[in-house]
């Protein structure tokens, strides 16, 4: 059984479902697409989600609370990733740029391994469940432009200018 929780943050009120071992989905409740990937998560991992609380969910609240006042700046909550080979591969390499830095689409591609796929990286950034921790804010247009982001872009640009501080 997957258990989901509320977690109240300064940038709004998130969701985070999660077993006892591994959390699958964090994002913010404002989230337009929010009940599909509940819906996808269900499917997935063949369970049902009721209220409640379990380790990984207690960690990524407590790992939130401490991002967002400047003390924490790599998050260990254990994850799991409910994409396609390609799609995990963007998202381990998403986690691999460092706190206050971006990446362009292109980058990420390259640093995969499949330089001419920064399409395909853009839909696997916006596909990514694990939002603020799987940090696909920090992965920009090749430009500088901020492009899009599924929590909405003022979510993005704060969240860039949080960690430059």
């Amino acid at each position: 059984m997957l258990k989901k929780s509320l977690i109240e943050t300064p940038m709004g009120s998130m969701i985070a479902i999660a077993d006892d071992d591994v959390l699958y989905l964090l994002e913010f409740t404002d989230y337009r697409g929010l009940e599909r990937e509940i819906e996808r998560c269900k499917k997935k991992t063949k369970s049902v989600i009721a209220l409640g609380r379990s380790y990984p969910i207690e960690l990524i609240e407590s790992e939130l609370s401490q991002f967002f006042n400047g003390q924490l700046k790599k998050f260990e909550t254990p994850l799991f990733f409910s994409g396609t080979p390609f799609q995990n591969s963007v998202w381990e390499e998403l986690k691999n740029i460092p706190y206050g830095e971006t990446r362009s689409y292109a980058e990420i591609a390259e640093k995969i391994g499949k330089p001419t796929a920064y399409r395909a990286v853009a839909q696997a950034n916006g596909a990514n469940q694990l939002a603020i921790i799987v940090p696909c804010h920090r992965v920009i247009n090749t430009g500088g432009a901020l492009g899009g982001y599924a929590g909405g872009v003022a979510r993005k640009e704060w969240l860039l200018n949080h960690e430059l501080r």
